[in-house]
């Protein structure tokens, strides 16, 4: 059967892409702007129509205070019956410094159409640590609520581990909050130690969580978690971690640096589509973190005879940008 394709980048300057497909037949979109001061949400009925769609800027960052700076990683759920938006911010626009770091926070929207301004802010997710944290995403399974997270613990070596809990609600967590992993293969600690960008997907019984490790250069890439449907989320002994990436740079392409991810499905609901960003050149003579060249593509990905995903090569663009 032949796959979907897409016109990549479906979104320019788009780094940590998020697509939630709502049953009001949109796909909405959000993810890093330039400048790291708002969060934009635009939306349309396929995911190639995200280009140029209806846009609209929904929050913008107050001029002080905790949520003022660095504006990162917005998502987009759907959580009974509301909209929420779970982001990072930082109080100090300066990324390398250690005294200043980014906590995550939410936004709630209690309308049916959430294209307005009409969000409201629901405070910090506040964790076990108040250390650098980012990257929150949730996913319900089997009638509970969980959030998945990146955070520093200074006492592990590294930049970032993920962790797992339960939520009482979309902006409490509630009981014990695992350590999910820990940057330990070469390929995780490029540039930095890091696991971040958590995105999860429920499939063949299992649920499958990806996340994106080292530099955000050409060294970025993706690596897998999973666990059987039927564990203990939060038993650390449930969860298995691929020890080789799944998704990397490709040079035949000029894809660069691929990751954070989300995970939605085709226009005739058929298909599992990654989206992504990845740069057209290697990262040169600047922070990475200051480059605006990651756009966001969309692919389709298969799975294999053991249930697991594949997620090939990222592809090359299909138009010059």
């Amino acid at each position: 059967m032949k796959k979907t394709t897409y016109a990549n980048p479906i979104v320019l300057e788009r780094a940590d892409p998020w697509i939630y497909k709502h049953t009001d037949g949109y796909y909405y979109f959000t993810g890093s702007l330039p400048g790291y001061q708002s969060i934009e949400l635009r939306r349309a009925k396929t995911i190639d129509g995200l280009k140029h769609a209806e846009t609209l800027l929904v929050w913008h960052a107050p001029k002080t205070g905790p949520m003022s700076q660095l504006i990162w990683a917005p998502e987009i759920h759907y959580i009974q019956g509301k909209w929420y938006i779970y982001f990072a911010a930082s109080d100090h626009a300066e990324i390398r410094d250690r005294d200043h770091h980014h906590r995550m926070f939410v936004l709630e929207n209690t309308s049916i159409d959430p294209m307005n301004t009409e969000w409201e802010e629901k405070g910090q997710i506040n964790t076990a640590t108040d250390t650098f944290s980012l990257d929150g995403t949730t996913f319900t399974h089997q009638g509970k609520l969980y959030y998945v997270w990146a955070q520093l613990d200074p006492r592990i070596p590294g930049n970032s581990n993920l962790y797992l809990s339960e939520m009482a609600n979309p902006w409490t967590l509630t009981g014990k909050q695992l350590l999910l992993a820990i940057p330990e293969f070469p390929w995780e600690k490029q540039g930095f130690a890091v696991n971040e960008g958590p995105a999860v997907l429920v499939r063949n019984g299992k649920i499958f969580i990806t996340y994106s490790g080292s530099a955000t250069d050409e060294n970025y890439a993706m690596g897998l978690l999973w666990a059987e449907e039927s564990a203990d989320l939060l038993d650390g002994y449930s969860w298995h971690k691929n020890p080789e990436p799944v998704f990397v740079s490709s040079e035949k392409n000029k894809q660069f640096g691929p990751g954070h991810n989300s995970f939605t499905r085709s226009e005739d609901g058929k298909e599992d589509v990654l989206v992504y960003h990845a740069r057209p050149e290697k990262n040169e003579g600047i922070d990475p973190l200051n480059n605006p060249n990651r756009h966001a593509n969309a692919q389709v990905f298969s799975w294999d005879t053991e249930g697991f995903p594949v997620f090939g090569e990222p592809v090359a663009y299909s138009a010059d940008i």
